[in-house]
This record gives structure tokens, C-alpha cells and sequence, in this order.
């Protein structure tokens, strides 16, 4: 085993070939003079990079967000897990900006070089929005909360790093950073986006082709996919970390039961209660799901008819499991403010900066989606509090 002041290289002898496994940090530039070098000298059969198809194409192609559909994205619901990957990104980025590398940047250099000499690139970690789900489905709804909690307060955090700092996080990786803060919280995050890929990637390493190997990983999956690569892992195992989970029954209730309550205590008002309470009850929910939706869309900085949109749309989609209000304000949004290709193009590095998510038009439709969404909630919880105390 060898290393420098920010790799870590380690020579694994298996039955069919030996592995020459290089633990990087992604925002150095000496990982990336190191991995160069490391493939230059080995010449290997194939290169194994931390990366999975999606990340690949974002490294390999950076105006990739000029062909962003953010119609296609909320209406396919996948906002959330958009605004899950911009936080991490962002995270990252500013990490890499107080050390000067882009993130990833060896990952990249990693993939160059393979081309360059010739050799197979395998793309060895597992999808993202796999992991993204696997994190998200596989924990309860309040450390789902402190999740949450963690990465918005990612988004605040803009101390200055001392070199001490500095010095530990080039020798790992920026997410692994964020990770070790929310570990001691939330164990079961560390397990899916760490130990749960270190078998995944130890898998797809042992499978490459080839006699000679290098695969290029972020230094904290070195311990794991050094024990890992041995023996390999079972069928059922891999099966089961490539699994999505369903949601859980009572995500799946809620949703449903709530509306159900809410017209229930319509009902209920309309045969034992009067003409006044069933008014007063509209109007309670009409006005706690759209002032509160259309604060969250304030916010947001929404334009002003996003904001009105929310006001009507949140208490009809409160009754609706099947659309969020966000769904429609993100919309409208995207119609009335559309995302310039200016805006696309500076999207990565307008969200080092807090004030970049509201001022990029991209970032700001989400930040309206979410807030929306959030404000539609409270606003759904405050009027069900209001209404079972009306009958």
C-alpha cells in the first residue's frame, strides 16, 4: 500500500487479477495529477471509476443543464429528488472552490486517460436516483425531517474553512464531509450512500475486464471496497441493494386519509351543524391552505401570479392525493419566469451562493415547487386543527 498526501493506493491480488484501487478526494488537484499518473504507469485492461451513467454525462458534458426540461422534471415528480441533487452539488461545489479543483475533477481525469490508452471505462458506482430513494424511503418520517434539516442548513453554512480543515478534507471527498456530520444523527444514511455502494462498486471492480484494474474511488470507500473485494458478495445482497423500496404503507395512507378526514368533517357539519359553521369551515380551509401555500411561494420570490396560483390551487390539492400544489405553481412559474440559458448555464455556480438559489431562474422554480408544497402542508394541518374543533 502507498499513498501521497491526499491518495491512498492499494495493490488487491484476486483469483483472475489484481486490483489497483486509488482513493481520491474529489476536490484536489493532487488526486488528479495522482490518478493520471497512477493509469499512465499501470496501463491497465480497464479503469473503475466512482461514477454512475447520470454523473458521468454531467461531468463529461457541463452545458448539460441548457437541455433541462423542468416541465418534464415536475411533471414526472421528480423535483425533489432534483432539489436533493442541486443541494449535494452545491455542497460540494463550494467545497471545491476553497481549494480550487472542481469536484470530481480526477473522476473525470480518470475517464480522459482510459480513453486516451485505449482501456475500458466501467462506470462502477450504483444509479443515483437508486441511492437518492433508497436514503429517502429508508427512513422514518422525523429522521426524514433531520435530514432535510441537514441539508437545508448545507445550503447556510458558509464558514470559512481554516487549514486544518482544509488539509482533512482533501484528504477525503466533500460528501463524505457532509456525511460524517449526519452520521452520528442518522446512521442509516452513512450504511445506503456509503456501505451500501462500497459492495456495489466492489461487485462491478471484481467483474471488470481484464487482468489489471485500477479503480478510482472517493477515499472514504477505500476500507469498504478493500474488505469487500475478496469474496464476492451474494446474489440476494446486490439484489437487495438495487432495490427501491415501495413506500411505506403509512406514506401511502396519508395522503388519503386526510382529504377523506376533511370531507368527512364536511359532511358531518353539513347533517348536524348549520349553514354558518359549514361557511366558516370553507373559509377556514380555503384560507389556511392558500395564505399558507401563497407565503411559500413568497418566499420563493414567485412571480406574483405563481403566488395567486397557489392561493387557489392549494385548497383544492389539499383534497387531491394525486397532485401537490407545487406541482401547479411550479408550473406556472416556469411559464410566467422561464429559466434563460444564461440561467442554465450558470446554475452550478450561482448555488454556492444562498442568494443564487432565489436569483438562478432554474433554482427559484424549485425553491417555489418546495416551498409551495410545504406551505400547502401547514396550511392543510392548521385548517384540520381548526375544523375538528368547529363540530
Amino acid at each position: 500500500m502507498t499513498s501521497t498526501d491526499s491518495t491512498d493506493i492499494r495493490r488487491i491480488s484476486l483469483p483472475d487479477k489484481e486490483v489497483v484501487l486509488i482513493g481520491t478526494a474529489h476536490i484536489s488537484q493532487e488526486s488528479v495529477s495522482a490518478v493520471q499518473k497512477l493509469i499512465e504507469e499501470e496501463h491497465p485492461d480497464a479503469v473503475c471509476v466512482e461514477l454512475d451513467e447520470q454523473r458521468y454525462q454531467v461531468l463529461r458534458n457541463e452545458q448539460q443543464w441548457q437541455n433541462l426540461n423542468l416541465f418534464q422534471v415536475i411533471r414526472k415528480g421528480q423535483a425533489p429528488f432534483l432539489m436533493a441533487n442541486l443541494v449535494l452539488s452545491s455542497f460540494q461545489k463550494r467545497m471545491g472552490l476553497q481549494t480550487g479543483v472542481k469536484p470530481g475533477a480526477e473522476l473525470a481525469a480518470a475517464a480522459a486517460k482510459a480513453e486516451q490508452i485505449g482501456c475500458r471505462l466501467v462506470l462502477a458506482d450504483r444509479n443515483l436516483r437508486t441511492t437518492l430513494l433508497r436514503t429517502w424511503r429508508g427512513t422514518g418520517f422525523w429522521k426524514r425531517m433531520r435530514l432535510m434539516t441537514e441539508l437545508i442548513v448545507s445550503l447556510f453554512y458558509h464558514e470559512p474553512i481554516d487549514e486544518e480543515e482544509l488539509a482533512r478534507i482533501r484528504q477525503t471527498d466533500a460528501l463524505s464531509v457532509l456525511l460524517e456530520e449526519m452520521a452520528s444523527v442518522l446512521p442509516s444514511v452513512k450504511t445506503i450512500l456509503v456501505d451500501e455502494r462500497d459492495i456495489f462498486m466492489a461487485d462491478q471492480i471484481r467483474r471488470a475486464p481484464g487482468s489489471r484494474v485500477v479503480a478510482v474511488v472517493g477515499a472514504a470507500h477505500v476500507p469498504g471496497i478493500t474488505h469487500q473485494l475478496p469474496q464476492a458478495a451474494a446474489a440476494e445482497v446486490l439484489t437487495e441493494i438495487n432495490r427501491v423500496p415501495p413506500k411505506a404503507l403509512v406514506s401511502r395512507l396519508i395522503p388519503w386519509t386526510i382529504p377523506l378526514l376533511v370531507v368527512g368533517l364536511f359532511v358531518a357539519g353539513f347533517f348536524f351543524g348549520g349553514r354558518e359553521e359549514v361557511a366558516n369551515a370553507a373559509v377556514a380551509w380555503i384560507l389556511a391552505n392558500g395564505l399558507l401555500s401563497a407565503l411559500g411561494a413568497i418566499l420563493a420570490l414567485g412571480h406574483p401570479l405563481t403566488i395567486a396560483s397557489a392561493f387557489v390551487a392549494a385548497p383544492i390539492t389539499s383534497l387531491n392525493p394525486t397532485i401537490g400544489a407545487g406541482f401547479v405553481t411550479g408550473m406556472v412559474q416556469t411559464v410566467l419566469v422561464p429559466p434563460r440559458v444564461g440561467d442554465m448555464e450558470r446554475v452550478g455556480e450561482d448555488l454556492t451562493k444562498v442568494s443564487g438559489w432565489w436569483k438562478n431562474r432554474v433554482s427559484r422554480v424549485l425553491l417555489v415547487f418546495v416551498f409551495s408544497s410545504l406551505g400547502s402542508v401547514a396550511g392543510t394541518l392548521v385548517a384540520f386543527h381548526w375544523l375538528k374543533d368547529l363540530w
